[in-house]
């Protein structure tokens, strides 16, 4: 499994950014792909994740009606499109993947999204 996230940047409150990841699972069909992030001296928060092979999504309540997770299974590529941003939502973002439920143990390297006010 290799995952690699890009399209993290610095953005004013209130503009979006789409994060990207490519995904490569050569051992599965079935397993998530989810967005976390985390804020040095936080816990890691999930975001978002949504279930290959069954389309499944969910969110976490901070970020309901403003970021939309989505994957194209021709180019192998998991998003997650953020809009509304707010400083609060400044941090390293990863993305990764679950082969068994909830058992996300593949990770990106992680791409820094800073929102200024």
């Amino acid at each position: 499994v290799q995952l690699v996230e890009s399209g993290g940047g610095s953005v004013q409150a209130g503009g979006s950014l789409r994060l990207s990841c490519a995904v490569s699972v050569s051992s599965a069909n079935d397993y998530c792909l989810g967005w976390f992030r985390q804020v040095p001296g936080k816990e890691r928060e999930g975001v978002a994740a949504i279930h290959h092979g069954g389309g499944g999504i969910a969110y976490a309540d901070s970020v309901k009606g403003r970021f939309a997770i989505s994957q194209d299974n021709a180019e192998n590529t998991m998003y997650l499109q953020m809009t509304s941003l707010k400083t609060d939502d400044t941090a390293m973002y990863y993305c990764a993947a679950a082969l068994q439920p909830s058992d996300y143990r593949y990770w990106g390297q992680g791409t820094q999204v800073t929102v200024s006010s």
